[in-house]
């Protein structure tokens, strides 16, 4: 049995999707009431714990999203197996390389 069947992975899909949905919701609505001012104010609403992990939480979970949608279109469309592993293993480490250089520009953010 695979460790992520059909049904966690439409379960994971549509909870990845609410959470992307509403964080861009609010990031909108935050940015529209109180718009920063300048680089010092964007730094303050970045680096807030709130904001901070509220911004990895998406980063992480968009990138799970990004995961499983990638991986269904690679298994269903991709016949041989060298090339679908090949495939896997190659957007699996983009997208490993992707979410550590997001948390790496969050925590540079946090440290200045």
């Amino acid at each position: 049995m695979s460790v992520l069947s059909g049904q966690r992975a439409w379960l994971l899909q549509r909870v990845t999707a609410i959470y992307a949905g509403l964080y861009v919701f609010l990031a909108i609505a935050v940015l529209l009431v109180r718009p920063p001012a300048d680089h010092g104010a964007w730094l303050a609403l970045v680096t807030h714990p709130m904001v901070w992990l509220a911004t990895a939480a998406f980063i992480l979970l968009t990138l799970l999203h990004a995961w499983i949608g990638l991986r269904d279109v690679i298994l269903d469309y991709v016949r041989p197996l060298s090339v679908r592993l090949t495939v896997l293993v190659v957007v699996a480490v983009l997208f490993l390389l992707l979410g550590l250089w997001a948390l790496w520009i969050l925590i540079e953010a946090a440290l200045t």
